[in-house]
């Protein structure tokens, strides 16, 4: 006697609602976990701006050392043969750079200079960031009165 076997197909897989869920799930996780992200790479070119502000400030403290005068620039190209003027180390695609001016007041070049990091991406909150030889330390974002703390921490 010969026994047969059920001819049963066993169908393995997902269905389609599942795959959905899961669809779903992963792009709910994916529009939080976005913008947090977005925000992180935002405060790490802040802090690379300041970086860089600061490093400035020690290079033009130099030259004011030897030759009793800041050195004023309103473009990163005519301080690019003395001063590092941008932020990061690639300079073609830099998040900050950097200006050098008077101090407000009219104050001449031998007493005070402000370097100015202007972003290359639009930065509503913090905007440029501002750094005084005499250690005054400001920006011109949106959210600089209600969060001084965003600017310089």
């Amino acid at each position: 006697m010969t026994h047969k076997t059920p001819n049963r197909c066993r169908h393995r897989g997902f269905t389609l609602i599942e795959l959905m869920i899961v669809v779903a799930i992963v792009g709910i996780l994916a529009a939080i976990a976005y913008p947090a992200y977005q925000d992180s790479v935002l405060k790490g070119k802040r802090a690379q701006g300041r970086t860089a502000l600061a490093e400035l400030m020690q290079q033009q403290e130099r030259y004011m050392t030897q030759r009793n005068t800041y050195k004023d620039f309103s473009t990163a190209a005519a301080g690019a043969a003395t001063f590092k003027t941008f932020s990061g180390d690639n300079a073609t695609d830099p998040a900050y750079t950097i200006t050098a001016g008077a101090c407000p007041g009219g104050v001449a070049f031998t007493e005070c200079i402000q370097l100015d990091a202007a972003p290359t991406k639009p930065d509503p909150k913090v905007g440029t960031l501002s750094l005084t030889s005499a250690g005054v330390k400001s920006c011109s974002g949106t959210e600089k009165d209600s969060n001084p703390k965003l600017c310089w921490p």
